[in-house]
C-alpha cells in the first residue's frame, strides 16, 4: 500500500501551497469530512502502526478504528482515483491578498488609529520618576502625550537626563493600559524602549504607575518601576522641547520627591539580567547570575 504514503505526502504538499482541503475533496469525489478524517487521523495512525511492526492490512484496520465515517472497502477502491486527482492538481503559489498581513500587525495598526479617540483624559505633560542605572540617584524626565499633528496616531515625546529627545507612539488597551513605545537608537538599528502604564478607575488621573523595559549599556534587558505625575493637560511641542530631564540624589530631594523615590528606587523595583561567561552553560549559571546581580 505504498499509494497511501504517496497520497499523504501529496496532500501535505498541496496544503502547504495554499490548496484547501475542501477543494481537494470536491475534485476527488470525497466529502470534506471524510477526506479530512483520512488525512488527519487514519493515515497518521496507519504509519504509526507500521512503525510498530504491524502488517499493512492490520495497520489499516487499527487506523480505521479511530473514525466512523471511512470504510476500508471505499478507501481502497478509491485510491487510484484519489492519487490521480492529487497528482494532476495545480499547486501554483497563490497570490498574496492585499489585506493578508500578519493579524498581529494589523491589530497594532488599528489600535494606533483608535487610540486617538481615547487619549483625551491622558494627554498632557508628565514628569516621570524612576531609578538611574548610572548612579545612585532618581531620574526625573518629562514626557508629552498628545495626538500627532496629522491626527493619525497618539505621539509621545521623552526628554532624558542626558539631553536626548525621543519620539514614539502610544497605544491604549481599552481602559486598562497605556503603552508607550520608542526606539532609543537611530534607524535602521532598533533598541526598543517600552513602558506599560496601568490606567486607574479615575476620569482624569493625577498620576500613572507602570513598568518600563529597555536594554542597559551592555545590551542586557532591564525592567524598572516608573511613576508618571501629571503636570498639565496640554503644552506646545516647542515648550516641551525646552524641558529637561535631571538626576537628583536622595539628599537633594524634597519631601514629596522622597515619597516618589521610596516607590520607584528600592532594590526590589528593578529587575536585571546578564550573561555569565560559562563554556558549559548549565543550570548552575542561573544561581550564579542571581548572586552576581544581588544587592
Amino acid at each position: 500500500m505504498d499509494e497511501l504514503k504517496e497520497i499523504y505526502e501529496r496532500i501535505c504538499f498541496l496544503r502547504q501551497k495554499g490548496i484547501k482541503m475542501k477543494e481537494i475533496a470536491e475534485k476527488s469525489g470525497f466529502s470534506p469530512s471524510v477526506l479530512s478524517a483520512i488525512y488527519s487521523t487514519v493515515l497518521p495512525a496507519y504509519f504509526k502502526e507500521l512503525d510498530k511492526g504491524c502488517s499493512e492490512g492490520e495497520a489499516l484496520d487499527k487506523a480505521l478504528v479511530w473514525v466512523n465515517n471511512v470504510s476500508k472497502k471505499k478507501l481502497l477502491g478509491s485510491l487510484p482515483i484519489l492519487k490521480n486527482v492529487l497528482l494532476t492538481m495545480s499547486a501554483a503559489p497563490q497570490k498574496q491578498k492585499e489585506n493578508s498581513a500578519n493579524p498581529f500587525l494589523d491589530a497594532l495598526g488599528n489600535n494606533l488609529k483608535e487610540s486617538v479617540n481615547q487619549i483625551t483624559n491622558y494627554s498632557g505633560l508628565y514628569l516621570s520618576y524612576s531609578i538611574s542605572s548610572s548612579s545612585k540617584a532618581m531620574k526625573i524626565e518629562p514626557y508629552l502625550i498628545a495626538p500627532s499633528e496629522n491626527g493619525n496616531y497618539v505621539e509621545v515625546g521623552h526628554q532624558n537626563v542626558y539631553g536626548t529627545t525621543h519620539w514614539g507612539a502610544v497605544m491604549m488597551n481599552g481602559q486598562n493600559h497605556l503603552y508607550l513605545m520608542f526606539n532609543e537608537s537611530q534607524p535602521p538599528q532598533l533598541a526598543l524602549f517600552y513602558i506599560c502604564l496601568k490606567i486607574p478607575m479615575y476620569d482624569r488621573p493625577p498620576f500613572l504607575r507602570g513598568i518600563y523595559t529597555c536594554c542597559d549599556y551592555n545590551y542586557n534587558p532591564i525592567a524598572r518601576r516608573i511613576l508618571f505625575m501629571k503636570v498639565s493637560d496640554s503644552i506646545s511641542r516647542e515648550e516641551f522641547l525646552k524641558t529637561k530631564g535631571i538626576l537628583k540624589s536622595y539628599e537633594s530631594l524634597d519631601e514629596t520627591e522622597k515619597r516618589y523615590y521610596a516607590y520607584t528606587c528600592q532594590p526590589e523595583d528593578i529587575i536585571r539580567m546578564c550573561n555569565i561567561p560559562s563554556p558549559q552553560m548549565t543550570d548552575h549559571d542561573l544561581e550564579t547570575e542571581k548572586k552576581f546581580l544581588g544587592f
